[in-house]
């Protein structure tokens, strides 16, 4: 679904057409307030336009990112860009396309079915497969419990065969990393754009990352400094049908090497803890069809 936001009436109604035109389902609102009843986890796009009775564009999409943290959003707007306050909101990504340009909502058009398709204001890369893995995870998202003490042998096991600090197992769902099994750190959910496990799923291989404050990626990663986190690698946990859906990850407070032979290692633990999340998965199919 998409939500356009516009006070003026005809501009509200024709920008809506378009969309509709398109093919896209579209809600409309004319105030923050209003748009406010159409921000769930369906909303695919947000166009509004920056002037609206009870607020500004840039204001509701503040809004609706903290509650739909990768939604595309669009000022669709007659306001200058000039007149728009936008160092004051940080580094919200927005696209404006001024209402007066020459075919305004053809260019509207194509912004949208763009971002729509590539998801393409993220603050963080996603993997061509991203809805195809989401899906896949739905199946293996189960409860830490659940697991009872297989994954807290594997990271204890982890950290005496590396000699590093930590190791854990997360899965990544759409906005954030959850953890199933921690050894040596305790790690609450992490949104995604602040984990380096959301870049490792973009790789085939095992992820290693000798020096993390010397990635440009993470130098700046308050989080990272903060858990005193400098050595990373870790292993994909992927599906038998090839949906990667989380990560095996070891941790070290300090930069190191790490060898084929660890790789090859690191790997096996990651293929042992799928495994580990497909049985259960399997299991948990097997109850619901005996019930």
């Amino acid at each position: 679904m998409l939500l356009c936001v516009d006070s003026d009436a005809a501009s509200l109604e024709a920008t809506a057409e378009t969309l509709r035109d398109a093919g896209f389902t579209v809600a409309e609102a004319a105030t923050t307030a209003a748009a406010r009843d159409h921000v769930d986890d369906d909303l695919d796009a947000l166009v509004t336009e920056q002037s609206l009775p009870d607020g500004t564009g840039l204001e509701l999409v503040r809004e609706v990112r903290e509650t739909v943290p990768d939604t595309p959003c669009f000022l669709f707007t007659d306001v200058p860009i000039e007149e728009i306050d936008t160092a004051a909101f940080g580094d919200i990504v927005v696209e404006y396309v001024p209402k007066d340009s020459p075919e305004a909502r053809a260019e509207l058009l194509d912004l949208v079915e763009h971002a729509v398709a590539f998801r393409s204001q993220t603050a963080y890369p996603l993997p061509e497969n991203e809805e195809a893995r989401l899906a896949a995870l739905e199946r293996y998202a189960v409860e830490p419990d659940a697991l009872g003490e297989s994954f807290d042998r594997l990271t204890e096991i982890a950290t005496e065969l590396f000699g590093v600090d930590a190791a854990a197992v997360g899965l990544i769902d759409a906005h954030e990393q959850r953890f199933l099994a921690c050894h040596g750190i305790s790690l609450e959910p992490m949104d995604r754009e602040d984990t380096v496990c959301t870049y490792a799923i973009l790789d085939d291989d095992v992820t290693v990352i000798e020096d993390v404050r010397e990635d440009p990626r993470f130098a700046e990663n308050e989080g990272l400094q903060a858990a005193n986190i400098r050595f990373y690698a870790s292993s994909l946990l992927r599906t038998p049908e090839g949906e990667a859906v989380g990560t095996f990850c070891i941790y070290d407070d300090a930069p190191r090497e790490f060898s084929t032979r660890d790789r090859e290692l690191l790997e096996l633990l990651g293929a042992e803890a799928m495994d580990q999340l497909t049985l259960r998965g399997d299991r948990g199919g097997a109850e619901v069809a005996d019930e």
